[in-house]
Order: C-alpha cells, then structure tokens, then sequence
C-alpha cells in the first residue's frame, strides 16, 4: 500500500518519515506554547475575579466569570495533557529494533582489540590481502591479518545500509516508487542491482532483501530516500551509527551502496562489529540469513523476482565446523573480492569472520572456509 500522510510540501510531493516527524514535532510544540499561554491568561483573569468578588462581595457577576474562567482553565490543561500524550506516542520505538535471540549470546558493546594472544593467519591456503575472525561470545579477536588496516569496504557496506533503515522503518509493506534519478545513478555507477523499474511500487521488505541479497544499488538507494528524503541525508544517518557504535574514530561512509571514495572506509574489525550490531537486530538477521527471496508481484513484475543470496548459497555445503547464517559480500577494484559473515560452531561459539581482496567470489568464500575450519571447532 501506499504511505499514507497528513501533510505534503507545497508541491504537492509528500513528506518523508523524518520531515513528517519534524513537522509534527513543531506543531506540538507550537500548540503546547499556546496552551500555555491560555492558562496565563485564564489566571489573570481567575485573580482579577478573586479580587473584584473580594472588594465587592455582592457582585454576582465577579462570581460568575471566575467560575467560567476555572472552568476554562481545565479544559485548556485537558488539550495539553492530550497533546503531551500525542507526543509520548509519536516518538515510540520502532517495531523493527527489537533484538534477536542470537544477541543474548553476544558480547556487550562493540570494542574488541587485535592483541598479542591473537593468531597471526599465516595460512597459505587463505589468499585474501586481509582477514579477520572475531568470537563474539567472549569479544576477542582469535585470528587476524592486517584485521585494523583501513580500507573501502564496497558492497559490505550495504550491512550498515540495512540496519539504519530497519531502525527507522514502521510498515514493512509501504511502499516506494523507483525513481528515474536512481535508475541513472546505479547505471552510471555500474553497480549490481534487483532490476526494478522505473515508476515501480516497491514494498520496504523487497528493498531490506533486495539490498542483501543481490546486493541491489537500486534498493539500497530506494531505501535510503524512503527513510531519510535523500541518500545525503541517509549517510549522515549511517555515520551517525558508527559513532553510536564507537566505530567513528576508524570508519567513515559517504554512501550507501559502496562505491568507492576515498573517504569511504573502515577496516575488517570495523565491519565486525557492524555485522554483530545487524545480527543483534531480529528483522536484519531474517533478511542476512536468506538464501532466496522473490520480491512482491507487481504490474512491471507480474511473477516477482526471484534473488539470490549467492555466498550463503555456495559456503552451506562445506566444512565449516558449523553453520554460517548470514553473509554478505562485496566487489570494488580497489578492494578485491570481500565478504563478512556470521558463523555458530558445532559447540554453540558464534562467530564473525571478514576478509578482503580476494581475486575472485569463489575465493573469498574458500578463505572463509579455511579460516572457519582452522579456528572454531
């Protein structure tokens, strides 16, 4: 279904979640301030009558109007506690920050250190530049290469992308029409995507899986202009999760697809700790966790399409020491072959493993394989 809202701009357009909101809380306050400029006035004019009965005690009158003033007083204070309460009630929880039942097993926070009792991955048999393995159960970093050296982490970045807008959404079937803007911008940019088409209603699910699974460009973009109005503004949300997560001091993201800039950036422990906050999160982890996903039928997709999560699809079938749950992959020149995913062992450890600059995606996922298979039992 369509977004439904009380208030549009004066072109007609309508108003994203954040503006709505803002504008709300503006009118609220405007009506709080009148309400209690009511009262000022309802009191002098209660004292003016207390003061006039009390000079002329048989003035009737004077009786009168302080009696119709306290009762307008309370009908002034009875707005305002039902305006308060409108308040309290637009400023409640999303739905969709509720906690998955994997977190109650997690470390607290997000702070883990590469230390001297970390294993060096010296393994010939993991060709990626970097990697990285966390246990997330005790918050220690078991094995690392270069695992806190900075660089861009392309489509990986598209975790970060899905946990924002699963904060900051209420209706997973509203909808949003793909724009011709964002079909340009993602063919320019080349990047991978769901294959919407312009002038599409597209459900928020389809873009929270569509930015997963096929790491679609398209439905990263779409979310971010649904949630925030622009992908300017969505960014600026993104980095202000990374200083919520304590992550600003090496992390930095100026988009929400992964395209790369050189002030685009974070290192392996970084994502770590991105992946675990969106694995904390129970509509993040249904969506990393999928295998396949067909999106919602619509006029330009009568039977939907059908998308794949090809990282998880290709590591299910070999020795992990365990089951990887969640993934998500990603692909810059400059970055190689990355991919970050989540792992339980055999024996109920949880783990994160990321790793970048493979030469290939069959490569990343070996190296996965290897690092999971040497190091969790």
């Amino acid at each position: 279904m369509e977004r439904k809202c009380n208030y549009r701009k004066r072109d007609g357009q309508r108003l994203t979640i954040s503006e709505y909101k803002a504008r709300r809380k503006r009118e609220i306050t405007r009506r709080i301030a009148l309400g209690i400029i009511s009262i000022v006035l309802v009191l002098v004019l209660i004292i003016s009558a207390v003061v006039h009965r009390h000079i002329n005690k048989n003035d009737t009158t004077s009786e009168n109007v302080a009696t119709d003033a306290s009762s307008e007083a309370s009908s002034v204070l009875e707005i305002i506690d039902t305006v308060v309460e409108e308040s309290e009630t637009e400023e409640e929880t999303s739905p969709f920050k509720a906690l998955s039942e994997d977190a109650n097993s997690f470390f607290n926070g997000y702070t883990v250190e590469v230390s001297e009792n970390t294993d060096y991955i010296a393994s010939e048999n993991v060709y990626s530049t970097y990697a990285l393995l966390v246990n997330l159960d005790n918050g220690t970093a078991v094995a690392s290469k270069e695992g806190t050296v900075r660089i861009n982490p392309a489509s990986m970045t598209k975790i970060l992308t899905l946990l924002v807008a699963a904060e900051h959404i209420t209706d997973l079937e509203d909808t949003f029409v793909m724009t011709q803007e964002i079909g340009d911008f993602v063919f320019k940019k080349d990047c991978s995507a769901v294959g919407f088409e312009v002038g599409e209603k597209v459900t928020v699910r389809d873009m929270l899986y569509g930015t997963i699974l096929p790491s679609g460009g398209d439905a990263a973009m779409c979310l971010a202009e649904y949630v925030a109005g622009s992908q300017e503004a969505f960014v600026k949300m993104m980095n202000d999760k990374l200083s919520e997560l304590g992550l600003s001091d090496t992390a930095h993201f100026t988009n929400c697809i992964g395209i790369y800039d050189e002030n685009h950036y974070c290192t392996l422990l970084d994502m770590a700790m991105i992946l675990k906050a969106a694995e904390e999160n129970s509509l993040c982890h249904e969506v990393l966790n999928a295998r396949k996903y067909t999106t919602s039928l619509t006029t330009e997709h009568p039977e939907g399409i059908l998308i794949s999560n090809w990282f998880m699809r290709r590591i299910e079938d070999k020795d992990t020491h365990g089951e990887v749950i969640g993934a998500k992959t990603g692909f810059v020149v400059q970055s190689g072959c990355c991919g970050a995913s989540y792992q339980i062992s055999n024996d109920g450890t949880h783990y994160i493993c990321v790793t970048a600059d493979a030469w290939s995606s069959w490569r990343c996922i070996y190296d996965h394989v290897e690092i999971y298979d040497t190091y969790t039992s």
